[in-house]
């Protein structure tokens, strides 16, 4: 089972630093099923302004949505950055 762990906002909207996730093959399935579990305003956070890290990697840097996830993966969700 895969760990996914949030960062910043998205651990106020979860309630948690971290999940366990079984049975999803790629980073697009892990997100439906958080999207699931988490609701509307997890999506609306992360949907299109995200920085997903698989391993310490950079999604955009592998197969984006489609890169897959091993069971001993460890998937880290950023909210988008704000600034001023």
């Amino acid at each position: 089972m895969a760990i996914v762990k949030f960062f910043a906002t998205l651990r106020d909207i979860t309630g948690k630093r971290e999940i366990e996730i079984k049975n999803v093959k790629n980073v697009g399935e892990l997100l439906h099923r958080l999207y699931e579990i988490f609701g509307d305003e997890f999506k609306n956070e992360v949907e299109g302004r995200n920085m997903i890290l698989v391993n310490g990697r950079n999604i955009l840097d592998m197969d984006g949505y489609k890169t897959e996830i091993n069971d001993e993966d460890i998937v880290s969700v950023f909210p988008p950055a704000g600034g001023g």
